[in-house]
């Protein structure tokens, strides 16, 4: 997802689409441990738009 769209949404709504990202690099994990990832690059993914989340987080924090 771009940062535009994270950007709009509100803070609660952050914390719900980081624990849902969160949850989905778990399962990703798991699934790479199994050896059943067909999209290897969906972990790199995944972990990019945590990263992005987390910093839109922090730049709310300190605009308020």
């Amino acid at each position: 997802m771009k940062a535009q769209h994270y950007r709009e949404m509100s803070p609660d709504e952050l914390e719900s689409k980081l624990q849902e990202l969160q949850r989905h690099l778990f399962d990703l994990r798991a699934q790479s441990v199994t050896e059943k990832l067909e999209n290897s690059k969906a972990l790199m993914n995944v972990k990019r738009d945590i990263a992005r989340l987390k910093t839109i987080m922090c730049q709310v924090v300190q605009t308020q």
